[in-house]
């Protein structure tokens, strides 16, 4: 029988449990899908905190948003005509796929809509396919929001994380200058991408000026306050400073948020070209640790530590 993970209260990791759920056959526009690899990601973590909503009417509360896997069957469409995923093609029983944003990614199997589904690349894993659209989507939004432009400079908190690798190669892929904040063990794969690393804490700013040039825009994925401090030092522009987990510092200060439902639209947009993208080698976010769907709450455990310099993989 098809199994789920869910929040049985709001609060920790202790509280997800892994139920037993109906298999539901795909109505009009949906197709079922057979798990392989769903990604974790800190936003499932708020949600089952409680930070975004405590309703106990919701509970037991699905979690998960993005997931890759196999078509197992697909649902009506008008006479005469393919069910047709979110990049264009027709949707048909094994075809390999990744699907954002689903809410109950952390499952066995899911039937969800068929324009949130997408042809995974056959040069791509189950697992980088089910870690890529939450953490792409967020970087192409960031980048969208700052209004970055080729031959500017970019400062990116963050940059070892999953959304901070994608920001640096999707600015490095617009020609931009990227300067990003991280861990010393992480700098070599960072040059490796294309940015020019640098350790954060005290004296961050003055690093910065060290290498030369003006800072015209900076992303914050770490939501810390010299990550805020050290933006509105160097940048000129507040309003070109955008954060993904400091909402209502920045945006005090003149900057900008994205995240939750803002911006939905411009993410459900770039989600084919974030595929393609993978499909050519052309962006990459590491899978650094898979668990066993059965292991979920150790999975939590290790994201929430904030050190992961990666994606981490549910595998049912």
């Amino acid at each position: 029988m098809p199994y789920a993970a869910v929040a049985v209260a709001y609060g920790g990791p202790e509280h997800i449990e892994l139920i037993d759920i109906p298999s539901r056959a795909p109505g009009a526009g949906e197709v079922r899908i057979e798990v392989r690899a769903s990604g974790v990601n800190p936003v499932d973590a708020k949600i089952m905190s409680g930070a975004r909503g405590d309703d106990p009417a919701v509970l037991p509360l699905r979690l998960g948003f993005e997931l890759a896997g196999v078509v197992a069957e697909v649902g009506p469409a008008a006479e005469g005509q393919p069910v047709l995923g979110a990049d264009g093609a027709p949707l048909r029983v094994g075809d390999e796929v990744l699907a954002f944003r689903v809410p109950g990614a952390h499952a066995s199997e899911v039937t969800v809509p068929a324009g949130d589904v997408l042809h995974k690349p056959a040069s791509a894993s189950f697992e980088s396919a089910a870690g890529l659209l939450l953490a792409g989507a967020t970087a192409a939004h960031a980048l969208h929001v700052i209004e970055l432009l080729g031959d500017e400079t970019v400062l990116v908190h963050g940059a070892a994380g999953s959304v901070g690798r994608a920001t640096v190669q999707l600015a490095r892929r617009m020609g931009a200058r990227v300067i990003g904040t991280a861990a010393a063990r992480h700098h070599e794969a960072l040059r490796a991408l294309g940015a020019e690393p640098l350790v954060y804490g005290a004296g961050l700013a003055e690093r910065v000026r060290a290498l030369g040039g003006s800072v015209d825009a900076a992303v914050d994925t770490v939501g810390t306050a010299e990550a805020l401090a050290v933006s509105l030092e160097l940048v000129d522009d507040p309003h070109r400073i955008v954060t993904i987990a400091n909402g209502p510092a920045v945006e005090a200060a003149g900057g900008q948020a994205i995240g939750g439902a803002m911006g939905t639209a411009y993410r459900d947009g770039i989600r084919a070209e974030l595929v393609r993208l993978l499909g050519a080698g052309e962006l990459e976010i590491p899978v650094v640790r898979t668990f066993p769907l059965r292991e979920i709450r150790a999975a939590f455990e290790f994201v929430l530590d904030g050190h992961a310099g990666g994606k981490v993989v549910l595998i049912p």
